[in-house]
């Protein structure tokens, strides 16, 4: 297995998509320290963060012991968790129907439950109009997605089959269902999967880095950060 000696810098705000990574990093038990990059203080859009994260978007990560033994950044969450994943050799299965298996569900989590479940957070809690089509829209595919996950883990423990960075990318969202309008009474496999997630240690960690900071952010109340998360625009 391999050994990380120096830390791997996450540059990290509590949401969703930084919680995949900081779960991840706690259940490969490696060092690293996390570098807070304040979204509604429009810190991604700071050069240095820019340098790392081109596309203003946390979580990001610089691996000092990189390919080679050289420093390598990596942006976008999903592809952090293969890199680690890769280097690691946990959590994301070697075999390639296992591989396939767990490529599926992760794609699944960036392309569906991720951006749905984020649009239905806005037009429900932040946004500056109230639009009904668009809250029923959201809330109607979010309880399509809960469905699908639901099916998946009618005769399976986790996603993939064994726990991997799918289940990993999914917790964080799933995480605020409450929010999202969703019952998990109604999806049994998926609140089974659920609570087995939320009782692992490094789940409980991970989800709690930089909570503190998080606590301070208050996007409904916050003109500012709303311009600019929502405007994406420095302030």
């Amino acid at each position: 297995m391999t050994k990380q000696s120096k830390p791997i810098e996450l540059h990290y705000w509590p949401t969703p998509n930084g919680w995949k990574v900081s779960i991840l990093l706690e259940e490969l038990n490696v060092p690293y320290e996390i570098r807070l990059v304040n979204i509604g203080a429009g810190d991604q859009f700071k050069p240095d963060f820019l340098a790392i994260a081109p596309n203003n978007r946390m979580p990001a990560i610089v691996d000092p012991e990189g390919p080679g033994g050289t420093s390598i950044s990596v942006f976008e969450s999903g592809a952090i968790m293969q890199y680690l994943g890769r280097k690691f050799d946990r959590f994301y299965p070697v075999e390639e129907r296992a591989r396939v298996e767990v490529e599926q569900w992760l794609m699944w989590q960036m392309g569906g439950f991720g951006p749905m479940l984020g649009q239905n957070h806005h037009f429900a809690n932040y946004a500056p109009e109230k639009i009904e089509y668009a809250i029923r829209r959201y809330r109607d595919e979010t309880h399509r997605l809960y469905g699908v996950l639901d099916r998946r883990l009618a005769d399976r423990d986790f996603v993939a089959g064994t726990y991997s960075i799918a289940d990993m990318a999914i917790i964080g969202w799933a995480k605020s269902h409450e929010r999202q309008g969703i019952d998990l009474a109604e999806f049994p496999n998926a609140q089974k999967w659920y609570s087995t997630l939320m009782a692992r240690p490094a789940v409980i960690t991970g989800l709690d880095a930089g909570s503190e900071e998080r606590g301070k952010l208050d996007l409904v109340s916050d003109k500012d950060a709303q311009s600019v998360l929502f405007n994406q625009r420095a302030k």
